[in-house]
C-alpha cells in the first residue's frame, strides 16, 4: 500500500459563523477542523469514516488540480477536507477517526500504476451523499488512471451484482478516473477484486 501523509492540520474551534456556513457547514456547527494530505480519493475515505465515529459532517472537501506531484505549496498536496460540529470535542473525535483511517487506507500500484479498489462496508453521511445511496449501505470505491480507470471499471461492472452509482469520468482534477459501485459488501468485494485485475492486466501489457 503507497502510505498516505498528512501535511498540515488545524482546527477553529469558533469560527466566524458567515464563514462556516459559506463553506457548507450546516447553522450552529461553527466547530471546524481542516486538514491536507497528498491522497485524496483515500482522504475522502476517512472524512467519511470521521462522520461515523462522531457527531461532525464533511463541510468541504475538494481535490486539487494535477495531483500531489503538483502541488503549488509545500502543504497542499492533493486535497483540502473540513469536518464541521456542534463543538470543538467533537470535531476532534472525528478528526481523530479520520487520521487512523488514513493509516488503513491507501493506493496499490501495479507496475508502476497506482490504483485504488476500497470496499466500504458502511458508508456515513459524506459517501453515502456522493454515492446517493442510503447511510450504512455498502459500496466500492475505485480509481485508476484514465484508460486504466475505464477499462477496469467496466470489468468489476460486470463481475458482480453492483450498481454504478457515480462515474468519475477522466479526467478528474488529478486526472484519475473510476466510480462508486452500490451492492452487497460481498458483491462489492468482488467488484474491487475484479477492478485491480483489470488495471494489472492493463499495466502488465499496455498494448494488446
Amino acid at each position: 500500500m503507497i502510505p498516505v501523509s498528512i501535511l498540515a492540520l488545524r482546527y477553529l474551534p469558533g469560527a466566524e459563523p458567515r464563514f462556516a456556513r459559506a463553506l457548507g457547514a450546516p447553522e450552529g456547527c461553527n466547530s471546524l477542523g481542516l486538514l491536507t494530505t497528498d491522497c485524496d480519493d483515500a482522504t475522502y475515505i476517512a472524512l467519511d469514516a470521521a462522520t461515523k465515529a462522531a457527531d461532525v459532517c464533511v463541510s468541504y472537501a475538494r481535490s486539487f488540480y494535477a495531483g500531489a506531484a503538483n502541488a503549488s505549496t509545500p502543504n497542499a498536496g492533493e486535497v483540502i477536507g473540513i469536518l464541521a460540529g456542534r463543538n470543538p470535542d467533537a470535531v476532534r473525535s472525528g478528526m481523530d477517526a479520520a487520521i487512523a483511517a488514513l493509516g488503513r487506507i491507501g493506493f496499490e500500484e501495479a507496475d508502476g500504476v497506482p490504483y485504488l479498489a476500497h470496499t466500504v462496508s458502511s458508508v456515513g453521511s459524506f459517501l453515502a451523499k456522493e454515492a446517493e445511496v442510503p447511510i450504512g449501505s455498502a459500496i466500492a470505491y475505485l480509481i485508476a488512471p484514465p484508460l486504466e480507470g475505464m477499462y477496469a471499471l467496466d470489468g468489476a461492472l460486470k463481475a458482480a451484482d453492483v450498481k454504478l452509482c457515480k462515474l468519475y469520468a477522466p479526467p478528474s482534477e488529478t486526472n484519475f478516473g473510476g466510480g462508486l459501485l452500490s451492492g452487497t459488501q460481498s458483491a462489492c468485494q468482488a467488484a474491487c477484486d475484479a477492478f485491480a485485475n483489470g488495471v494489472k492486466e492493463v499495466a502488465a501489457r499496455p498494448w494488446l
